[in-house]
Parts: C-alpha cells; structure tokens; sequence
C-alpha cells in the first residue's frame, strides 16, 4: 500500500464508509463506538494509518492509555512523517518528548486543509488580530521605529493577513510559509513581492546578511520549541536598526511548554535570553491576546526587537 493512501483513503470503499461512522463517533464524543468501528476498519484494511490514530485517540479518551500509546506508534509507523499529527497524541500521553512533538509534515497538512476557510474561521470564530496588534505595536515602538520598510520579510505568512495590516508601509515584502494552499490565498491578494513554500528558518539561513528592515512573524512560532535559530537568522539578515517583530503564546514558568491546545508557549525570561544572545534590543514586549479558544482569550506576548550595531 502506497503512503499517500495510508494517510487518505484505505484502498477499501466499505472500510473506508466505516472509517467515517468512526469519525463521526469520535466528533459526538462516543469514544466506546469510535474505537470499535476503527478496530472493525482495521481487521479489513491493517495498513490505514488514520484508522490506528483514530483509535488510539478514542483509547486515550476513555482512559487506556498502554492500548492507546500502541495504536499511536502504529500509525506513526504508517505515516512517519505524522501528516497525522500523531506525535502529539504520543506527547500528552507522556510517550514523547514534547519538545518533539510538532512536525513541519504535520503544519503543514494542517494548513492546506484549513486554507480556504482560514480567514473567516480565525477573524470571526477566534477573534485573531494578530496583525493589527504587530501593527500597533510597531507604531508605539515611537521614533525608533520607522515608518516605512523597504524590505520586509513574513514569516508563517499564511493567507496573507500580515501584508494586508502593513499595505502603505513597505516598498517590498517577501512571506514564506510551509502550506503551499495558504500561499495560494496568499498569492491572491496581490501584495506580496514574493512568495516562497519551506521552513521560516531555511529560508531565512538563505538571505543575504542584513538585508530585510522588518521581519514579521505573527501567530507562527507557537509551532516551534526551540526558537534560537529564528531570532540569531533574523539578527543575521536585519539591517543594523532594523525590527523583529513577533507574537508568541505564554505561560507563566521557565523555558517552553506544549500546551493542551497542541501549540507552544514561552516564557519571558526564556524570551528575554534569546533576544540577547541574538543580539536584539527589546523595544516594546508585552502581554497580549491575539485569539480566543473556547471564547476564552489565550494568553500571549507581543515584542519588537531591534538589532543593534
């Protein structure tokens, strides 16, 4: 069986109807039905990976967690990559380092099915206004901040929500993002200088030394533990006064955290040591929400940087 087929179709039309009674299950909270009809999927098609995750999330749920943990590593087995998103199911379960636990793979299967509703979905249903935030922030940052960019740089540029908050305010702008359905949006909009499909970090590792004014990156590094390389690429390619613009989700301890909603959050004090081991002045970092999760707003900050000499 091909992997593409392990990840979306079982290659059988009856198991994949009972795939979706299984699905359907799980979406009405009856985990005892969804775990059984995934079995049942299973004894017809043993090689459909998101039959193995479907039922070790439904194991997890009702409490058997031993079952669920190897339903999960077969699936993984299935899908190594974990387009499946499996690898976090493994993290809450305690079975992976959950620094670990978020694939480029998986980023970006979440987003190129996402991306035709994305912009409705996270400016009505979320409240998102990650941008307007960047914008004023950049805006209070005062005379240290310009007014215009000649070169701005998006990273996780998504549908384009960013170019579109900063029009007026930049001569080029250039975004990157792993989604290539995103970019599609993104491209439609007509803003944008540039657009590229990759990871923000080998993206940024291949511009030119100091040669961005602004680098932009909203909502996209609660997908990253570890964020050192991103901010000593971004000192790299800033100009010498240039801005690092940036939100994250937090939380009030040490270092980073996977939280419940699969997403990281860092600290201010582990915020603080990157931004000085890059080499960047802090010139505005403060608490903030840019979304709201089961009408609760998230806690978050918001920070702009400035490289120095």
């Amino acid at each position: 069986m091909s992997h593409s087929v392990s990840l979306r179709t079982s290659g059988d039309a009856r198991a994949d109807g009972r795939y979706e009674y299984a699905r359907a299950a799980f979406a009405e909270k009856d985990f005892v039905s969804a775990a059984d009809l995934a079995q049942q999927v299973l004894e017809r098609a043993h090689d459909f990976a998101a039959a193995h995750a479907l039922k070790g999330r439904a194991l997890a749920a009702l409490d058997r967690p031993g079952e669920a943990i190897n339903a999960l590593h077969q699936a993984l087995a299935l899908a190594p990559e974990d387009e499946l998103g499996v690898r976090l199911d493994l993290a809450r379960l305690g079975a992976l380092d959950p620094q670990a636990a978020i694939t480029d793979a998986y980023v970006r299967a979440l987003f190129d099915n996402y991306a035709p509703r994305f912009d409705r979905h996270l400016t009505d249903g979320l409240g998102y206004c990650g941008p307007e935030r960047v914008m004023d922030a950049l805006q209070r940052a005062g005379a240290r901040a310009p007014s215009r960019f000649a070169r701005v740089i998006d990273l996780g540029c998504g549908t384009g929500l960013m170019a579109k908050a900063l029009v007026g305010r930049y001569d080029t702008i250039e975004g990157v993002d792993l989604s290539g359905r995103m970019l599609e949006q993104a491209r439609k909009a007509g803003l944008y200088t540039a657009l590229h499909e990759g990871h923000l970090t080998s993206f940024l590792s291949e511009q030119g030394e100091q040669t961005a004014d602004l680098v932009v990156a909203a909502d996209v590094l609660i997908y990253l533990s570890a964020l050192d390389e991103v901010f000593a690429q971004s000192h790299r390619v800033l100009k010498e006064g240039g801005l690092l613009a940036y939100t994250v989700q937090a939380h009030s301890g040490t270092g980073v955290i996977l939280g419940a909603d699969g997403r990281y959050a860092h600290s201010s004090d582990a915020l603080s040591r990157l931004a000085a081991d890059a080499g960047l002045t802090s010139l505005l970092f403060e608490e903030v929400s840019v979304r709201q999760d089961r009408d609760e707003p998230v806690p978050g900050f918001i920070a702009v940087l400035q490289r120095r000499a």
